[in-house]
């Protein structure tokens, strides 16, 4: 293993036993909920990944170090971070994070960068970033698109953030060759909602399958992972006609107010959570489990087939 990560000793067990693991990002811990609720959450998603025959990698850098799974302190350590004492980690600051010593949480791009040098290859999310409304002018395209683009490893995610230019976001991974698999449906997902309009450019059914996909793009030299696109359970979605207003009132009031970079999203986010009374929070929770689920079924399929 990369002598710059250090496993928990249940991760360490289950990589060296070959057993399924899924990595697990932070900044949904860090900068997504307020404590004790992320607490409350990031335990829900390490119990459904256990659940579904898998082991939780939840991946933070602490103290200088990549930490790939958390022992319960030190995950509720990592909770009770105060707001903005955690760096927010993609590809450009990962780096920085371990030699200033500093606490750091992972988003999709870090997540797949360390979960690529631990050896793992599923991870489960909530959504991945993409190109931004108005990318044209401010050129706001996330990371996490490269990322997929690079390092091989298959991404659960319920499709790219809603706030986001779904179109566009199609179109660059489709240019930078990432297979774009929803599970179960034709239909690309759109985060909160099921259907975002959009057909998917792939479908699959089977966890078996997905994890097959994997292992011939390997055989095949092909750089890069997958991004498998898990539509929200029925039950808990808001549905596209009914978050389309929400989501644009968000986006003109970011811009009234000059909020870019990376402050966008926690912006939209926040904002969208009052809009909708704390629907989009729960929606959130939701589709992170079910992702959390699918991913372990993947990552066991992937194990049995070793």
């Amino acid at each position: 293993m990369n002598p710059l990560i250090t496993p928990s000793p249940e991760v360490a067990e289950a990589l060296a036993a070959r057993r399924p693991v899924v990595a697990l990002e932070s900044t949904i811990i860090t900068h997504g909920m307020p404590w004790p609720q992320n607490l409350d959450m990031a335990q829900r998603v390490e119990a459904a990944v256990r659940e579904a025959g898998a082991t939780p990698a939840t991946i933070a850098v602490m103290e200088g170090r990549i930490r790939v799974g958390l022992d319960p302190e030190t995950l509720e350590r990592l909770a009770r971070t105060p707001q903005g004492a955690a760096m927010k980690l993609s590809r450009a600051d990962l780096a920085a994070c371990l030699a200033l010593g500093r606490t750091g949480a992972t988003t999709v791009a870090a997540t797949m960068i360390c979960a690529r040098l631990a050896g793992i290859a599923v991870f489960a999310t909530g959504g991945i970033g993409g190109v931004h409304r108005g990318a044209e002018t401010s050129f706001d395209i996330s990371a996490d698109l490269q990322e997929l683009a690079q390092s091989p490893v298959t991404v659960v995610a319920a499709g790219a953030k809603a706030i986001l230019d779904l179109p566009k976001t199609l179109e660059v991974l489709e240019t930078l060759g990432v297979p774009v698999i929803a599970f179960g449906q034709d239909q690309l997902p759109a985060f909160w909602s099921r259907e975002s309009g959009l057909p998917a450019p792939l479908r699959m059914d089977d966890p078996a399958q997905i994890a097959a996909s994997a292992r011939l793009r390997r055989d095949l030299g092909l750089d890069g992972g997958q991004l498998v696109v898990n539509p929200i359970p029925p039950e808990a979605e808001i549905p596209r006609a009914e978050m389309i207003p929400v989501v644009e009132q968000a986006l003109a009031e970011a811009e009234a107010q000059g909020i870019a970079a990376k402050a966008v999203t926690p912006f939209l986010l926040q904002r969208i959570f009052e809009l909708t009374q704390g629907r989009s929070l729960q929606a959130n929770i939701a589709l992170v489990l079910n992702n959390a689920r699918l991913a372990a079924r993947i990552a066991a399929a992937m194990a049995q087939a070793a």
